[in-house]
């Protein structure tokens, strides 16, 4: 991503429109939007408060490498995944104490309820990514989804009663849910767009993703994109914004507190 700007931006759904955070050239990804109105970002291998006045280095306490699946916890805590020579592990940051998940490698957080984490995973010797779920000190492991397929991306709806995720099982990614439970899983639509990333809005009357063109391996950054959203029952499907983004737009929990807004990261060369 050498040469890009990233630029953190919010849309609001009452206007329509994106507003700008802040712009800098360093490689920004995957906001989340703090209850007290700044932003949760990682930025070379670590974690960093945004917002307008620009970028703070959170101290994690954690030498590994800090990756883009991190949130915050509904009762306010930071939680991350991050690299070390075991694989991604999962970390919960209380002010400055930091605690360590004994949880399998290889985890990479990305939605929570008050009572679990869910979280992607590769179990049992092979490569294919699992839907996950555990208590928040990392027992009681539930693996919801079976290793024939990739899912990947979970995100939990406000009640708790749905986990959201993507699933090439169909034949490319698509947008699933699920109960909590893992029963039932299946597909809430199918079209011709490579789909990832849904994310339930605080107030139940939305989800977003991030749609790439037809043909698309995984989920790369640096193409062009589009946002989406639609009803949870699938209806009203539309585009919300065209960008150049992909990986680090929107990997995580994204939605303003009351689910009037979102953050994303769209990037441009930085000559532009």
């Amino acid at each position: 991503m050498s040469g890009w700007r990233s630029s953190l931006e919010v849309w609001d759904l009452a206007t329509g429109r994106a507003r700008v955070i802040l712009r800098t050239d360093r490689l920004i990804e995957a906001p989340n939007w703090h209850p007290e109105g700044w932003f949760l970002v990682n930025a070379e291998g670590r974690l960093w408060r945004a917002d307008g006045a620009g970028l703070q280095l959170i101290n994690t306490g954690c030498p590994e490498r800090c990756n883009n699946d991190h949130g915050i916890l509904p009762d306010g805590r930071i939680v991350f995944s991050a690299h070390d020579g075991m694989g991604a592990g999962i970390h919960i940051l209380d002010g400055a104490q930091l605690r360590t998940l004994p949880l399998p490698r290889p985890s990479w957080w990305h939605g929570a309820t008050a009572k679990r984490l869910v979280y992607a995973c590769a179990r049992g010797g092979d490569r294919v990514v699992r839907i996950a779920s555990s208590d928040l000190q990392g027992g009681d492991e539930r693996v919801l989804t079976p290793g024939v397929a990739h899912h990947d991306g979970p995100d939990v709806s406000p009640c708790g009663t749905w986990i959201w995720f993507n699933s090439d099982a169909t034949g490319h990614a698509q947008i699933w849910r699920m109960p909590a439970d893992g029963l039932e899983a299946a597909p809430v639509f199918h079209d011709e767009n490579v789909n990832w990333f849904p994310h339930p809005s605080p107030c139940g009357r939305h989800v977003i993703w991030l749609a790439y063109a037809p043909g698309t391996k995984e989920h790369p950054r640096d193409r062009p994109v589009s946002i989406r959203i639609m009803r949870p029952d699938g209806t009203g499907r539309r585009t919300l914004l065209d960008l150049w983004g992909g990986q680090g737009t929107m990997n995580v929990p994204c939605w303003a507190p009351d689910g009037g807004a979102f953050a994303f990261v769209r990037y441009a060369p930085v000559d532009q």
